[in-house]
């Protein structure tokens, strides 16, 4: 078990997975140990003040069990975006993922993305979907994300903003100044790798259903993404990326 540095470290955002989250550490584990390589889990679990969500004691109870992993139980003071900088705020790693915890996507791919990042010797890695079962509402969110990102931050080779897993050597990751606090890191990210010139790949993966519970995205997402893109549009006129 890793006492020291670990190689790759993984944020597994798992804002009300509850019970489930047990489940997908395990599947975490199985492929991490295909790896060969020292590694630590951070399980995201803060909560809403106020709210009935377990999964914080269930975090904790799993960090008890391996030292390999750390659970993250704060009262909240943002949404993804606050949840996603507090995970890497965490992380020792030399590589750093970030993911889901609801099973929608493979957890097979946090392998999958730290073997191209190594093996090619770049600054980030992410997959993008190909194939999704969620339905047609999500689709048609993530199109229209999708199509503004490119109209806004053109001549990027990125096919799907807010796919996960991402992972970055630390390095990389350190120099980005991330701000978002919501649903709109994902696309930051993005365009602060393309300010940074990362060298940058993508890997295809499929996207499953969620049965749990409904998306925590809702339309109204739509007009904060487009108010997000025009401010950082406009970040991007003052401070142009280097050459």
């Amino acid at each position: 078990m890793t006492i020291g540095k670990p190689d790759l470290s993984v944020v597994l955002l798992c804002y009300r997975s509850e019970d489930a989250v047990s489940s997908f550490v395990e599947q975490l584990k199985s492929c991490l140990s295909e790896l060969n390589i020292d590694w630590e889990i951070i399980l995201v679990s803060n909560y809403l003040t106020g709210s009935n969500d377990r999964t914080p004691e269930i975090a904790r109870s799993i960090a008890r069990q391996d030292p390999r992993i750390k659970a993250l139980t704060k009262e909240k003071e943002g949404m993804m975006g606050w949840d996603m900088k507090s995970g890497f705020g965490m992380a020792t790693g030399n590589v750093i993922a970030v993911t889901d915890g609801d099973g929608q996507f493979p957890l097979a791919d946090v392998g999958r993305t730290y073997k191209k990042l190594i093996e090619d010797d770049l600054d980030m890695v992410k997959a993008y979907r190909i194939k999704r079962a969620d339905g047609w509402y999500r689709r048609c969110l993530s199109a229209v994300y999708n199509f503004i990102f490119h109209i806004f931050f053109p001549r990027f080779p990125c096919h799907d903003v807010n796919s996960k897993p991402k992972i970055f050597k630390k390095d990389a990751l350190r120099k980005m100044d991330l701000i978002s606090d919501d649903w709109f890191i994902d696309a930051e990210i993005m365009i602060q790798a393309r300010r940074l010139k990362f060298s940058f790949a993508e890997i295809s993966t499929q996207f499953r259903k969620l049965d749990s519970r409904t998306s925590f995205v809702k339309p109204g997402a739509i007009i904060e993404f487009i108010i997000n893109m025009i401010l950082f549009r406009i970040r991007e006129f003052r401070f142009p990326p280097k050459d």
